[in-house]
């Protein structure tokens, strides 16, 4: 019967002593659903031990991934988005914008940085999904262009993260004018002989995919991850065909063409600087 009975000679510590774990200090696999410590996940880069699938990450994991020791100057971190159209659906623009800063510290969904990797000076500009989806608007052109400028003038090498949900319909033609401006600054770096290496996580869709995120001298992305410019399940009412197994994953991508190479994260940091010193 002692099965069926609590043994109290066993607890040592009262209730209200008790403490409840920290919150983050566990996280659970997408993929494979075990159970992650988290300096474990720092440790491997983010990436999962068991099967090897890459967590989403932000700016600031993707920082101290890349970045020697981590040390950077962060590059016009002040800008933040206006409302030009005044839009208004089942929320305000600007209180979006408001609850995004509140919620992830982040001015927009891009950060630029200037540090080294393996000792080369680079300028990293990185994509946030976390702030509305890692929309591209005004602010997001606008810091690629300025950080296309910076090395221009300095003779940097540039980086640029991709993780999208495409264009942000709450700035309508001036998100999409991004498009067009961040590739025409593009053409300028690759007139002044300057790398670009465009880096695709998942997932990277919309106006990004169509625009700098496929515009690099060499274009890498990380295992799995989601690229594309429509939804699956757009483009199948459209053509009104199924699909193909692994449709719009990097592999498949990469298997079209469309890719130069595929690299795992914990890799990712060697493979770029090699890359900068073979183009440079």
């Amino acid at each position: 019967m002692a099965w069926f009975k609590r043994d109290r000679a066993g607890i040592n510590t009262a209730t209200e002593n008790k403490k409840e774990a920290p919150d983050g200090l566990w996280n659970k696999c997408p993929s494979c659903k075990k159970p992650l410590l988290k300096s474990e996940q720092i440790e491997n880069k983010y990436v999962c031990q068991y099967c090897g699938y890459h967590l989403r990450i932000g700016s600031a994991e993707y920082f101290s991934v890349l970045f020697d020791d981590n040390h950077f100057t962060e590059l016009f971190g002040n800008l933040r988005s206006g409302d030009p159209l005044n839009f208004e659906d089942t929320k305000k623009y600007t209180e979006r914008i408001a609850e995004s800063y509140a919620k992830t510290g982040l001015n927009d969904a891009i950060r630029c940085g200037h540090g080294k990797i393996e000792g080369l000076d680079t300028v990293i500009a990185c994509m946030d999904f976390t702030f509305i989806g890692g929309s591209m608007g005004s602010v997001v052109g606008e810091k690629i262009a300025r950080s296309i400028d910076y090395c221009i003038k300095h003779k940097f090498p540039f980086l640029l993260i991709s993780k999208s949900g495409g264009a942000r319909m709450m700035e309508a033609a001036f998100s999409l004018m991004q498009m067009a401006k961040t590739s025409a600054k593009l053409a300028l770096l690759s007139q002044a002989k300057i790398p670009y290496i465009s880096l695709l996580t998942d997932p990277t869709t919309g106006g990004v995919t169509a625009s700098y995120a496929m515009l690099g001298d060499i274009n890498i992305a990380e295992p799995g991850s989601l690229i594309g410019f429509a939804g699956p399940r757009v483009i199948k009412e459209t053509i009104k065909k199924d699909l193909p197994k692994g449709f719009q994953t990097a592999e498949f991508v990469l298997e079209h063409g469309f890719l130069d190479f595929i690299v795992d994260r914990r890799e990712m940091k060697h493979k770029i600087a090699t890359f900068l010193k073979n183009i440079q």
